[in-house]
């Protein structure tokens, strides 16, 4: 296929591009000079404090008299303990992502009445506007669904009547519309990419108002719309766990730093959608799954201990896989001891390889959950502990769920937008100043210098 010249790097941009790249570069020693926290956190993982809320709490240390000592990793939402938020779950087996999100966004566990009001308002709006999958989603669509999900909501924007209206009702409004129409977005983007692309049979399936958002996501993405009671209560809890993790993580500040400017809240979650894209945030499990795809390719024995262990210290060194230098799935800015989302997603994790019939997969992906810290540390200096997170074992459970990758990272931002919402309208309702950081410029003062004068660069 003949490559779209308008994505070229021609000649003439490669030149460019080395001149511009001289002067980009900042002696990292000016950093610690001028005590600037790279990535807005110190050396030990701690951010700067830019702002306060009471939507959630990211807690990886405890106090032990004078002295902050790391702890095992604890996530609250509203106050509570996420761990008894999923376990309060089990007996009546109810899904508990509508649950949470309520909770995030009014503050409070609701009553069955209000659990049914809230899940019969998001059934309501769980609609797009009269031929919208036609000529927005089935236009055009993008290999990435995050572009293809931020394209999307942006495009909502022009079929609401009250898109500029940031008051707390009108964006309340708009929130649950975008968590409600989330998945419809999401997966009728893949479907259409799959179909155009690919050459793929189209399937456009209706959501069914009595379904969670879980149930949903299986529903419209399958062909025949089945699943297990065990495969969609394992897609709730990967929505739970994904759906807040505080006001620093890069997609949430993201959505405060925008909502402070004033804008609608279609751009506010684009940009946050943007955000979440990266790699190095919500796209982090498709890079897991794959380490652990080439692992397997490139191990004679999935069960010899020196083998992976020598595997680990070749990606470590740049040696193996993306030669980035990064066990992906390992390590948090935040968390050192554990993360509490993988110690709670282990257990069902290994529940769904028994009845898919991957428990040789798990006693790898076990495997290398133990010996990975052990590696690292020996491989790197280290400022605090490092064990799995999140990521470890999303994608895994993904996978196994049949998931395509290309739903990943959305499945994700499907979880979020509730976090989203909830930080927006606490944006809107608390704080009246737009965020303005500051940057120190570090270059040297220059005489003006008349083009007849100039030594040419190019």
């Amino acid at each position: 296929m003949k490559e779209n010249e308008f994505s070229l790097i021609t000649p003439e941009i490669q030149r460019l591009a080395d001149l511009s790249a001289v002067h980009f570069t900042i002696d990292p020693s000016l950093y610690g000079k001028y005590d600037v926290k790279r990535g807005l956190r110190d050396i030990n993982g701690k951010g700067v404090l830019v702002g306060l809320t009471e939507i959630s709490e990211v807690c990886a240390t405890k106090r032990d008299g004078d002295q902050i000592i790391p702890a095992d990793g604890e996530l609250f939402y509203r106050g509570y303990n996420v761990k008894d938020i999923i376990a309060g779950l089990g007996p009546d087996n109810h899904f508990g992502f509508e649950e949470s999100a309520f909770l995030l966004i009014f503050g409070k566990l609701p009553t069955v009445a209000e659990l049914k009001e809230f899940t019969s308002l998001l059934s309501f709006y769980r609609s797009l506007p009269t031929s919208f999958v036609r000529d927005i989603i089935m236009k055009a669509p993008s290999h990435d669904m995050m572009n293809t999900l931020a394209r999307s909501v942006l495009t909502l924007y022009s079929y609401d009547n009250k898109a500029d209206d940031i008051s707390l009702p009108n964006v309340l409004r708009q929130c649950m519309q975008m968590i409600s129409l989330f998945p419809l977005l999401s997966v009728y983007g893949y479907q259409a990419y799959r179909h155009y692309h690919d050459g793929e049979s189209l399937f456009i399936h209706k959501p069914l108002a009595e379904l969670s958002t879980a149930e949903t996501i299986l529903h419209i993405l399958r062909p025949d719309s089945s699943y297990t009671p065990l495969e969609a209560k394992l897609l709730d809890i990967a929505l739970i766990l994904h759906m807040e993790h505080g006001g620093g993580n890069n997609s949430t500040f993201t959505t405060h730093l925008v909502s402070s400017s004033g804008t609608d809240t279609y751009s506010v979650i684009a940009a946050s959608i943007g955000s979440l894209k990266g790699p190095r945030h919500g796209g982090a499990n498709i890079k897991v799954v794959q380490m652990f795809e080439d692992m397997k390719e490139n191990l004679k024995d999935w069960k010899d201990e020196d083998e992976v262990r020598a595997y680990l210290k070749a990606v470590l060194n740049r040696e193996a896989f993306d030669h980035a230098g990064l066990i992906y799935g390992m390590g948090h800015a935040v968390y050192s001891l554990s993360d509490p989302r993988a110690r709670i997603f282990r257990s069902y994790v290994e529940r769904l390889s028994i009845e898919k019939g991957f428990t040789d997969e798990f006693a790898l992906y076990a495997m290398v959950e133990r010996l990975a810290p052990k590696v690292i540390s020996d491989e790197r200096k280290i400022y605090k502990g490092v064990s799995p997170n999140v990521d470890f074992y999303s994608g895994f459970v993904y996978r196994m769920l049949g998931l395509p990758l290309e739903l990943y990272t959305p499945i994700f931002a499907i979880a979020r937008i509730a976090g989203w919402s909830a930080h927006r309208l606490e944006e809107i309702a608390y704080n009246s100043r737009i965020m303005r950081p500051a940057y120190m410029s570090v270059s040297n003062r220059r005489e003006y210098i008349p083009m007849s004068e100039r030594a040419g660069e190019l």
